[in-house]
C-alpha cells in the first residue's frame, strides 16, 4: 500500500520525485499508458527493477481449463487470461560496461511526471555507476490517442562530468517472466511463456517479432522504427531471434553531450490475418507514425486531448488532492476506452492484468456513462462490442434454459469466463446494465442509427432473458428468483431491488424500441403478443419492501437475516471476502458494496414517487433506505464509495457524500484497497466523475432532458463541468449559493434546477440560486469501516 504520499499535488499532472521501489508496481499501475487498444504499464524504460511487466494488447488473450471439484452442467468450461504481449517499451542501457540498473551505484535524482495534458510520460534521473561514471537519462513516453497502434519513446543520455562510452539496446521482448500470483484471487493467472514464435525480422534500425498464442490461435505482431542522433562515430547494429530482437547503438560521449534514440513502435492482433497480412500490416503502421515523426505524434496527442478536456474536464475549487485525482480520473477513463473500436473496456483497462484482464458490468454502469457526456463516440464502440458477442450469449442463455441471451459476469472474447456461479453466472444484472447503458447513449445522443443497428437487438435479447427467467405468481406478480445482485455477499436471492428494478426499465424499453423500429422489430420475431408480455412483467414487477421497518429490501427476506458481528470482526479482517466463508457472509445482512443505494441512483424516478402507507414523500423514503444500508454496508469493493457519494448528496449529507467521493479520488493514487498493484481501478475513477456531477451537481437523465439539483459541501467552494448532450455542450458551475448553467454550443437547451424548468442558450446563461440543505441526522456507519476520504 503507498503509505506515505508519493505524488505531489499538481492540478495537471501527477509528479514522483523519488523512486520508491517498495512501491514500484504501484507507480507502474499509475503512470501507465494506452488508448483502449495498446496498452503500456509504466515500467521503467531498462526493464529492470520491475514490479509487474506488463504489454497488452486489447482482446489478446489465452485459455485455460477452468478447475472444478465437482463438475456440473452448465459449468463454464474455459478461462480466459489476458497475456502480456510483445514488449516494446525496454532501451537497456550500458554505462562504461555496466548496466544502469537503480539497484546499483548512486542515484542521484528521479522523477517521472505524467502530463495529463500532453499525454505523455516523462522521465528524468541522474545516476553514478559503481565506477564512478556520472549520466543524465531523460525520455518521454506515449501510447497514441490518434495513431491507434502506435506506442513511443524518446530516449537520451548525456554524459555528466567525464567522458562515458554508452551502449542503448532497443528491443522487442516475447515471454518475459512475471512474478509468481500473490494469492489474492482477484489478481491475475499467470501463464509463462504464452507466445509461440513464427517470424523475426531485424534490417537496419526496423526490428519485428510475430507470434501466436499457444490455444487461444491469436497473432500478434510488433514491429519497431527508430532515429538516432549522437556525436560522430555512433553505430548501429541490428538483429533478431525468436523471442528477442533488438537495435544497438554505440557512442562515446564528453561531458555535456547526448545520445539520443526516439522509437516508434506498432502493434496488432488478429484470430483471422495471415502471417505476412500480420507483418505488413505492423509495418505500414509505422510507416503511418514515421511520416511526421516524434515531433508529430506529441502534437497529435496535446492536440486530441485539448479536446478532450475542452469537453470533459471538471473545475473542483477547495480540494486540490481531488481537483488532480478527477482529472488523472478522467485521463485514464479517456485511456481505457478512446480507441478500444469494438473491444471491451476491462475492469483494469490496460493498466495491469488483474482480475484476468476481464471486463464486467463495470464498463456499463459506471465507465460509459462518463463517456456518454465526455467522449461518446467511444461509447457506442463499447456497445457494439456487447452486440458482436450476442452469439456467445444467446447460447449461454439456451445452456441455461433461458431465452434470449445471458450476456457473461467477466468475459474477455464473450464467453462467460467465471467459474463461481453464485457470484456470476446468477448475476444477470449485467443485461440490464448493458440496456441500461443502450437506453442512455441513445437518449443523450439521438443516435438513431446505432439503436437501429444494434441497440434494439440488445434490448430485445436482454428483455426476452427477463421474460424466461422470472414468473407471474398466483396473484400475477412477477418475480425473479434465484439471482445475484450488484451486492456479491448476498448470493442467489429472490427479487432483488436493483435487478428487478432494473430489469423492468429493459423490458419497457424494449416494447418502446420495437415501436419506434418496427422492421428490426420483425426481423427479430417480435410480434405484439411478446412485446405486451414484456409491458405486463415490467407493470407487475415485485419490488420487496419492510413496512414494519419502512425500508426496501435489498432482496426478498433480507432485512429478517442476523446481523453480521462487526463488533467481532477486526479491522484486519476486511476485505471480509478473504477472512470469512461465503457460506456465513451469503445469510448475514452485511453488504460488499451499494446494491440497492444503486438502485436509488439508477431508478431514482421509482423512489421518488414515495413507497410508503403513511404517505412519506421520495426523498424521505430514500433517505429512510440510504440510513439503514449504511451502517451495513462495509464497502469491500472498490464500486461502492461513488454510490453511496452519490445518494449521501442527495438526501443531505454532504460531509459524508464528500468523504466517499475523496474515498473514490484517491483509490489508486493512495492504494487504498491494497492492490493497485495489479491495474488501476478504471470503474472507481470514473466514479469519482459520478460523485462529483450526479453527487453534487445532482445531475440525473429525465429521457431527452437533464435535471440538477446542486449542493456543494462546505469543504468546496467551486464546482465546474461540462455536459455533452444532444449535440450541446452544457456548462454547470456551481457556487455555495447559485448555479450557472451556460451553453457553449448547440441550439438551445430545455433542463431543471431543483424541478424548476429553465431554457439555456448560447446567448443567456441561466443563474438560480441553491436551496439550503435539508439536514438529517448522520447514518450510522459499520464499525473500523467509516470512509477514507474527508
Amino acid at each position: 500500500m503507498i503509505t506515505d504520499r508519493s505524488y505531489s499535488v499538481e492540478p495537471w499532472a501527477v509528479r514522483e520525485t523519488a523512486l520508491d521501489l517498495g512501491v514500484l508496481a504501484q507507480s507502474e499501475s499509475v503512470f501507465a499508458l494506452s488508448n483502449g487498444h495498446v496498452g503500456w504499464r509504466g515500467n521503467l524504460d531498462e526493464g529492470e527493477p520491475h514490479g509487474l511487466p506488463g504489454s497488452y494488447l486489447n482482446g489478446v488473450h489465452e485459455v485455460h481449463p477452468l478447475p472444478y471439484a465437482e463438475a456440473g452442467y452448465g459449468y463454464p468450461e474455459s478461462g480466459q487470461t489476458v497475456i502480456n504481449v510483445t514488449n516494446g517499451k525496454i532501451l537497456r542501457l550500458l554505462v562504461d560496461d555496466e548496466p544502469f540498473d537503480l539497484r546499483y551505484g548512486r542515484l542521484l535524482s528521479h522523477e517521472r511526471v505524467l502530463d495529463l495534458r500532453r499525454g505523455v510520460l516523462e522521465r528524468t534521473c541522474e545516476w553514478t555507476s559503481p565506477a564512478g561514471s556520472t549520466v543524465r537519462v531523460r525520455s518521454t513516453r506515449l501510447v497514441s490517442l490518434t495513431q491507434r497502434a502506435v506506442a513511443a519513446v524518446a530516449y537520451e543520455v548525456e554524459a555528466v562530468g567525464c567522458r562515458s562510452r554508452v551502449v542503448i539496446q532497443s528491443e522487442l521482448v516475447a515471454n518475459e517472466s512475471l512474478p509468481e500470483p500473490n494469492g489474492d484471487p482477484r489478481a491475475a493467472m499467470a501463464l509463462q511463456s504464452p507466445l509461440e514464435q513464427e517470424d523475426h525480422f531485424a534490417s537496419g534500425s526496423r526490428l519485428r517479432l510475430v507470434h501466436r498464442t499457444r490455444r487461444s490461435g491469436l497473432r500478434v505482431a510488433v514491429a519497431a522504427d527508430h532515429a538516432v542522433s549522437g556525436p560522430e562515430r555512433t553505430t548501429t547494429r541490428s538483429e533478431s531471434g525468436s523471442d528477442v530482437a533488438r537495435l544497438t547503438v554505440t557512442s562515446v560521449l564528453e561531458p555535456g553531450q547526448t545520445l539520443r534514440v526516439e522509437k516508434l513502435v506498432a502493434h496488432g492482433w488478429s484470430g483471422a490475418r495471415s502471417l505476412p497480412a500480420m507483418a505488413d500490416q505492423v509495418d505500414a503502421a509505422l510507416a503511418a507514425a514515421a511520416h511526421d515523426g516524434w515531433p508529430g505524434l506529441l502534437a497529435e496527442q496535446r492536440s486530441c486531448l485539448d479536446d478532450f478536456w475542452a469537453r470533459a474536464d471538471v473545475e473542483v475549487d477547495g480540494d486540490e488532492e481531488v481537483q488532480q485525482a478527477v482529472r488523472f480520473a478522467l485521463f485514464h477513463v479517456l485511456q481505457a476506452g478512446s480507441r478500444a473500436e469494438q473491444r471491451a473496456i476491462p475492469a483494469k483497462g490496460l493498466t495491469g492484468s488483474g482480475y484476468d484482464g476481464h471486463a464486467f458490468w463495470d464498463t456499463e454502469m459506471f465507465v460509459l456513462p462518463v463517456l456518454t457526456h465526455t467522449a461518446p463516440a467511444a461509447v457506442a464502440e463499447a456497445l457494439r462490442w456487447r452486440y458482436n458477442t450476442l452469439d456467445e450469449a444467446r447460447e449461454r442463455a439456451a445452456q441455461l434454459g433461458l431465452g434470449g441471451a445471458a450476456f457473461p459476469w467477466r468475459t474477455i472474447a464473450g464467453p462467460e469466463g467465471s467459474a463461481y456461479w453464485p457470484a456470476g453466472t446468477a448475476a444477470f444484472h449485467v443485461n440490464a446494465g448493458i440496456a441500461d447503458a443502450v437506453i442512455r447513449y441513445v437518449e443523450a445522443t439521438g443516435d438513431t442509427a446505432f439503436e437501429r443497428e444494434a441497440g434494439v437487438e440488445l434490448l430485445v435479447e436482454t428483455a426476452r432473458l427477463w421474460r424466461s427467467l422470472g414468473h407471474h405468481d398466483a396473484h400475477g406478480v412477477f418475480h425473479i428468483d434465484g439471482v445475484t445482485g450488484p451486492d456479491e455477499y448476498s448470493a442467489v436471492a429472490d427479487d432483488n431491488t436493483y435487478t428487478n428494478l432494473m430489469a423492468r426499465q429493459n423490458l419497457l424499453a424494449a416494447a418502446e424500441a420495437t415501436e419506434r423500429h418496427p422492421r428490426e422489430a420483425a426481423r427479430l420475431g417480435v410480434d405484439e403478443e411478446e412485446s405486451a408480455a414484456w409491458r405486463d412483467a415490467a407493470e407487475a414487477m415485485h419490488i420487496p419492501y419492510n413496512h414494519e421497518l419502512r425500508v426496501h429490501e435489498q432482496h426478498a427476506g433480507f432485512t429478517r437475516y442476523q446481523r453480521w458481528d462487526f463488533t467481532g470482526t477486526r479491522p484486519d479482517q476486511y476485505p471480509l471476502l478473504l477472512h470469512f466463508p461465503y457460506f456465513d457472509l451469503y445469510r448475514k445482512q452485511v453488504v460488499k458494496q451499494a446494491d440497492l443505494v444503486l438502485a436509488m441512483y439508477t431508478c431514482g424516478d421509482f423512489f421518488a414517487k414515495g413507497y410508503d402507507d403513511e404517505g412519506a414523500d421520495g426523498a424521505e423514503q430514500v433517505a429512510r433506505n440510504f440510513a439503514y444500508y449504511e451502517p451495513l454496508t462495509v464497502r469491500d469493493s472498490s464500486l461502492s464509495a461513488c454510490c453511496q457519494a452519490v445518494i449521501a448528496a442527495q438526501t443531505g449529507h454532504l460531509d459524508l457524500a464528500y468523504a466517499y467521493t475523496t474515498e473514490a479520488a484517491l483509490m489508486d493514487l493512495q492504494d487504498l484497497e491494497h492492490n493497485t498493484r495489479d491495474g488501476l481501478h478504471i470503474a472507481s475513477l470514473a466514479g469519482t466523475w459520478m460523485a462529483l456531477v450526479a453527487g453534487f451537481g445532482g445531475m440525473r437523465r429525465d429521457g431527452e432532458r437533464l435535471r440538477f439539483a446542486p449542493r456543494l459541501p462546505e469543504r468546496l467552494g467551486r464546482l465546474a463541468f461540462n455536459v455533452e448532450f444532444r449535440g450541446r455542450r452544457l456548462r454547470v458551475d456551481i457556487g455555495a449559493d447559485k448555479a450557472t448553467y451556460a451553453l457553449l454550443a448547440g441550439p438551445p437547451l430545455t433542463l431543471r434546477h431543483h424541478g424548476e424548468p429553465l431554457t439555456v442558450s448560447t446567448d443567456e446563461p441561466a443563474v438560480r440560486a441553491v436551496p439550503p440543505v435539508c439536514r438529517r441526522p448522520a447514518p450510522e456507519q459499520p464499525l473500523h469501516r467509516a470512509p477514507s476520504g474527508g
